[in-house]
């Protein structure tokens, strides 16, 4: 509601200390923990477009049908797992992801975590290895937050962080994100093996680390521009959290 985002801007702690985007949400899960706030299926000009979603899903997966959860956020903006206090009002890992949907633990076959080849924060909060403004301009690494707009810090990518979000999803695999801005030669190639020696090599030293394939690789921002290295399946059940690593 529009009061649970009056409540954030009105708070020093978040807008300056914590660099909340002041949406409302922590608020609003404030009042929730507290068992104060009303539910969508409680608003009669919801109810229309409310329904129990738990029951379709596990309708689907009985169905042998292939269902795909994505989560929100990063890794490391979880409430739990994070860098507290510079963190979101939830837990954003996969199995945080499957419980908001009403899928237990055994229903999940694959779990896909995303990495971008560098990383980025914006607002407050730790981020190891950060380059100064220019250079972020100057590597064109610079981006803006899809919320509020404003600029990301950035850093190289670090494996250390990788290898803990992996142990914390669980991730059987790895999907790679701006391989062409970390490598320009690598924009729009659509052949693991037409990458350039260096590209090819950060992948491999991604999985060196975490132990987890890198099976899907994004050069560019059309939606053809990624490599695909999954194995071929017949007819999979695949039931997979999607969840990203970005701070």
């Amino acid at each position: 509601e529009e009061r649970h985002k009056t409540q954030e801007c009105e708070s020093e702690h978040l807008s300056n200390k914590i660099g909340s985007t002041k949406s409302g949400v922590g608020a609003c899960n404030a009042e929730r923990a507290l068992r104060m706030v009303r539910l969508a299926r409680q608003e009669t000009s919801l109810r229309p477009y409310v329904g129990d979603t738990v029951a379709e899903i596990h309708q689907a997966l009985s169905n042998g049908r292939n269902v795909m959860v994505e989560g929100t956020q990063g890794t490391f903006l979880s409430l739990y797992h994070g860098t507290y206090p510079f963190v979101t009002s939830k837990d954003v890992t996969a199995s945080q992801a499957c419980a908001d949907v009403g899928i237990g633990p055994t229903d999940v076959d694959d779990v896909m975590i995303i990495f971008k080849a560098y990383v980025t924060r914006v607002g407050e909060g730790p981020l190891e290895g950060q380059l100064d403004r220019d250079e972020v301009l100057r590597r064109g690494w610079m981006e803006h937050g899809t919320v509020t707009g404003r600029e990301r810090r950035a850093a190289p990518f670090d494996f250390k962080l990788a290898k803990r979000a992996v142990q914390l999803n669980a991730a059987t695999q790895i999907a790679l994100t701006k391989l062409d801005v970390l490598y320009p030669k690598a924009k729009g190639v659509r052949d693991y093996l037409n990458l350039p020696k260096e590209a090819r090599d950060f992948a491999a030293a991604i999985e060196r680390e975490t132990n987890v394939p890198v099976t899907l690789i994004g050069t560019g921002p059309d939606e053809k521009d990624i490599i695909d290295k999954r194995p071929a399946r017949n007819a999979p059940r695949l039931k997979a959290a999607l969840v990203s690593k970005r701070r």
